[in-house]
């Protein structure tokens, strides 16, 4: 029975992350493949360039929501690993996984920073809320939502290991930050190059 529920939250959190927010919005709207248009992420960002700044935020609090659901559900319901809060975690990552690798779309998908944020925020709100509050600032001064991201999820496992101390909440910070930074590496080298789109 352990077992069976640790696949079953694993293979749940995956299918809701895989929903796609943003393709479905743009789909939906416009009958354009968001896929095909910008950066090719189904991320808020994306959306934006085709549906201006209301979908922008609306994809991105449905994407923040879908990824703290899972999260939220593993910690009321979870009956395994309770004490050290792998249910959670792992039900987290399965989320990420699916919002940037979806099963709905080919394995393609979004860069899992508003979902990512939104499993932070379901493991401990005031975290979460610090992160989100982080990127914000630095998006809005830097113009760079990219450099926001990286950023804010870069020092998450930091902040914490200093609000929380949870290993497994740690470990997951600090691997989502890993994972994410990953999809980034475009945005990186536009970055470095002076090349990386401004947020208007």
């Amino acid at each position: 029975m352990e077992i069976a529920e640790v696949i079953l939250t694993i293979i749940a959190a995956y299918l809701i992350g895989s929903i796609p927010t943003g393709y479905i919005i743009v789909k939906t709207a416009t009958g354009q493949d968001i896929r095909t248009i910008g950066s090719g992420s189904t991320g808020a960002t994306n959306v934006k360039r085709v549906m201006g700044k209301k979908w922008f935020f609306i994809t991105l609090l449905l994407d923040a929501f879908k990824g703290a659901l899972p999260v939220i559900l593993a910690k009321i319901f979870a009956t395994v690993f309770t004490g050290i809060g792998l249910l959670p975690v792992l039900a987290a990552i399965s989320v990420i996984l699916g919002h940037s690798k979806s099963v709905f779309l080919k394995f393609t998908g979004g860069k899992s920073v508003a979902s990512g944020v939104g499993t932070i925020l379901a493991l401990n709100w005031l975290v979460g809320l610090i992160i989100a509050v982080i990127w914000s600032v630095i998006t809005y001064l830097s113009k760079y939502v990219s450099l926001g991201s990286i950023i804010a999820l870069a020092i998450s496992p930091f902040i914490m290991y200093f609000l929380d101390g949870h290993l497994a909440y740690v470990c997951y910070c600090a691997l989502g930050a890993v994972y994410i930074i990953w999809l980034h590496r475009s945005n990186i080298k536009r970055l470095i190059k002076g090349e990386e789109n401004k947020v208007r």
